[in-house]
Parts: C-alpha cells; sequence; structure tokens
C-alpha cells in the first residue's frame, strides 16, 4: 500500500426532511440531516484537494450554515489554498464546486461528462438544474479557457495508489477518488453514495440524473473499496461519530483511518 493520508473536512450541516435525503421514506421517520464535507488526500510528495464546498452566499442562499469555511480549515492543517496544484472536482453541484478562485495554482481535475452536463440541454429543465450554482459553473468555463482544466474519460490513475473513477448517477460525471494507504483502501465516494446505510437498503438521495447508475454504482464502490476497504460516504452524519479530529485546534478535520 502507499502512504497516502485521507482527511474530512466537515465545513457545514443541517437538519432536513426526510422526504428531501431519502428517496424510500417513512412518514413517521424524525427529520434526518446532512452534513457537508471536502476531503484532502496527501503524502510527503503530493497534496490533492477533492471538492471545494460551497461559497458562503450560496449557502446562506439555500439555508445551509457554514460551520467553518473549508479553506481556513485547510490552513489549520498546514495546507495554504493558494499553494494547491491539483484540485479534484467530483462534480459539479453548488456544495462540491464552490470557491474555485480560492485555489489560483490548482489544475481542476473534471469528467468530461460532468462538464457536457452542467453545460448542456438537461440544465434548461429546472429541477435538473437545482443543484448547481450557475456561477460556479461559470467560473469552471472560465478555468477551461485558462488551461486549468483536466478533463478525464473514465478512469483514470493519478499517481501511485491514487485512481478516479467514474460512477456517475447522482450527475452525470460524477468521479470517486480510491487511496490506497497504509491501513488499506479508502474509497472517497463524495455523492456516489450519500449515507453509508444506502448500501444495505438500496436507497438513494432523492435528485439524480440517473437512477439506474446511482444504484449499480454501489456494486462499482464496494468492486473498488474490495472486501477490507473503506467506503467514505459524502453527507453521512455517521463520519463524525466514526472518525477522530486530528488536533483539538483542528476539529472540522477528522483523520479517514
Amino acid at each position: 500500500m502507499s502512504d497516502w493520508e485521507v482527511f474530512a473536512i466537515h465545513y457545514a450541516s443541517t437538519e432536513v426532511e426526510n422526504r428531501n435525503i431519502s428517496l424510500i421514506f417513512d412518514q413517521h421517520d424524525l427529520p434526518g440531516r446532512l452534513d457537508f464535507f471536502i476531503w484532502v488526500i496527501r503524502n510527503d510528495e503530493a497534496c490533492y484537494v477533492v471538492d471545494t464546498g460551497f461559497d458562503l452566499d450560496e449557502g446562506a442562499r439555500r439555508g445551509r450554515e457554514m460551520i467553518r469555511h473549508p479553506c481556513d480549515s485547510l490552513r489549520d492543517i498546514g495546507i495554504d489554498p493558494a499553494g494547491i496544484k491539483d484540485v479534484v472536482i467530483s462534480h459539479l453541484h453548488y456544495d462540491h464546486a464552490g470557491n474555485l478562485n480560492a485555489f489560483p495554482a490548482a489544475q481542476f481535475h473534471l469528467q468530461e461528462a460532468e462538464m457536457a452536463y452542467g453545460t448542456g440541454k438537461c440544465m434548461c429543465v429546472s429541477h435538473m438544474r437545482k443543484p448547481f450554482h450557475v456561477e460556479d459553473v461559470v467560473t469552471t468555463v472560465r478555468m477551461v479557457y485558462s488551461d486549468r482544466v483536466c478533463f478525464h474519460d473514465g478512469d483514470v490513475q493519478l499517481a501511485d495508489g491514487l485512481s478516479l473513477h467514474l460512477i456517475g448517477g447522482h450527475s452525470r460525471g460524477l468521479q470517486v477518488m480510491r487511496v490506497e494507504t497504509a491501513n488499506g483502501v479508502i474509497v472517497v465516494a463524495s455523492d456516489a453514495l450519500h449515507f453509508s446505510r444506502y448500501l444495505d437498503n438500496q436507497n438513494a438521495f432523492p435528485l439524480h440524473a440517473d437512477l439506474e447508475d446511482v444504484i449499480t454504482g454501489y456494486d462499482r464502490l464496494r468492486e473498488l473499496a474490495g472486501p477490507d476497504g473503506l467506503i467514505l460516504p459524502g453527507h453521512d452524519p455517521d463520519v463524525l461519530e466514526r472518525f477522530q479530529p486530528v488536533h483539538p485546534d483542528a476539529r472540522t478535520v477528522l483523520a479517514i483511518k
């Protein structure tokens, strides 16, 4: 295994009705919760940031209260966003692709299918464009014109022990990251898996581009993780219970191991 380390940065949280987070739900269930994360994968030679969170204005517009700005949390563990060379955007939804200008030196890794989806005819349908923030999409287009987007068409090896895999489903070009660490494989699933429990009951987040791809994506996640690997969900409050902060002064940064 490689010497990569994985960190989850918890930057926001919100209480929601179950009908807004589960395709299959019971009306008698208590309200649920969404937690919002970005992720860091690093070793002694490289550092990758996975997703960039939402910005303050867009979060406020959607009623999401930020706990700590993700860029500030990066600084808490000695990472200067201005110095980051590689940012992986799992997909272009508002809570994963904001704050792009805070990474002026970065190349952004994005699936071709996601750019086509976020700028194509599906965005003429209000329900389909709901999770996108047009300013983030426009910023991404500007990054293309500045030669700062590295497009991928399917699976790709980024480095030894580090690879990207196209899943789709929740968004047309959603990609996940497979990381080999000293303790085993970790799959940073982002929104290919909102909650760990969905692996067992084939439930899904109610907003998606293709439900079949969401459900078959669960099998792909299991395949990538292998029998002993860890699949890290994108919005599960349980992440805060399972993993510990790296330091009392960096409570929003969790070491995944």
